[in-house]
């Protein structure tokens, strides 16, 4: 929580939209919500919702057409090394550069570290994620998961102010997933890192964020915000934070359905 501090991130009021072919698709509407220093913050909430778009509209890759957003103080008007994005695609690497490399030129190319200090830097990040054997491998002879510990990594080596995660472990199978959950933690607990991380999985929101905020159903609004523990522990009413997400996320939408039938 804040505990009286400044937020790192913060985003007001915020309007999306963006254009398809045949329409004018309205993403989120009036989005707020604060991102502190170390937070482990969520974005919950069902596919269309704009979870994504604001993603990447914290990315500086979309400018809202209402409301602000900024970061430590200074509004997001374009991308920058302070935001790195780690999308769920394996394919996020270049197939002709070793897992090093794929990280050293990350970070040479964004003028951040000279060649010699951004090999040490990629190793430092590849053993925190457990892959310092497969340092000089292509990313051909990896795994799915493997291939998403390299990109956190890529992440995270360029030491962002925020690294933003746009469903990381959705397309990996429930056993990698977990495993990733885990790993992803276990760096938390190592460095501190501020994510901010989107999902539309009630059980990874519960056990990734301590902070997880709900959206609506397209165009994605602000239904709550919960604190969470890491744990899914029944409440002294019987309730779990998972059911109580869920019942916040759709009671509306089963309001709305018993009036249709009135």
């Amino acid at each position: 929580m804040s505990d009286g501090a400044s937020p790192l991130l913060s985003v007001k009021g915020v309007t999306l939209q963006y254009r398809t072919r045949d329409h004018l698709v309205t993403a989120t509407y009036r989005v707020s919500f604060n991102v502190y220093q170390s937070d482990r913050f969520v974005i919950l909430g069902p596919s269309g919702c704009g979870k994504s778009t604001l993603l990447k509209a914290v990315g500086g890759f979309i400018r809202p057409i209402e409301g602000e957003m900024r970061l430590n103080g200074v509004e997001i008007s374009k991308p920058g090394p302070d935001r790195i994005l780690v999308f769920q695609e394996f394919d996020q690497l270049l197939p002709w550069k070793t897992v090093k490399e794929n990280i050293t030129f990350a970070l040479v190319a964004s003028h951040t570290l000279n060649a010699r200090e951004a090999a040490q830097r990629a190793m430092f990040y590849i053993e925190k994620v457990g892959l310092t054997e497969f340092a000089d491998n292509y990313p051909h002879t990896l795994s799915g998961g493997m291939k998403q510990r390299v990109a956190i990594a890529r992440g995270m080596a360029m030491e962002p102010a925020i690294l933003l995660m746009d469903e990381p472990f959705a397309a990996l199978d429930a056993l990698t997933r977990s495993k990733m959950q885990e790993e992803l933690l276990r760096l938390w607990d190592d460095t501190k890192f501020t994510v901010l991380f989107v999902t539309h999985s009630i059980p990874e929101a519960v056990r990734i964020g301590n902070r997880i905020l709900l959206l609506s159903a397209h165009p994605g609004q602000v239904k709550g915000e919960i604190n969470s523990s890491g744990a899914d522990i029944p409440h002294a009413d019987g309730t779990t934070l998972s059911g109580r997400i869920e019942r916040l996320l759709f009671e509306r939408s089963v309001t709305e359905k018993s009036s249709a039938h009135v």
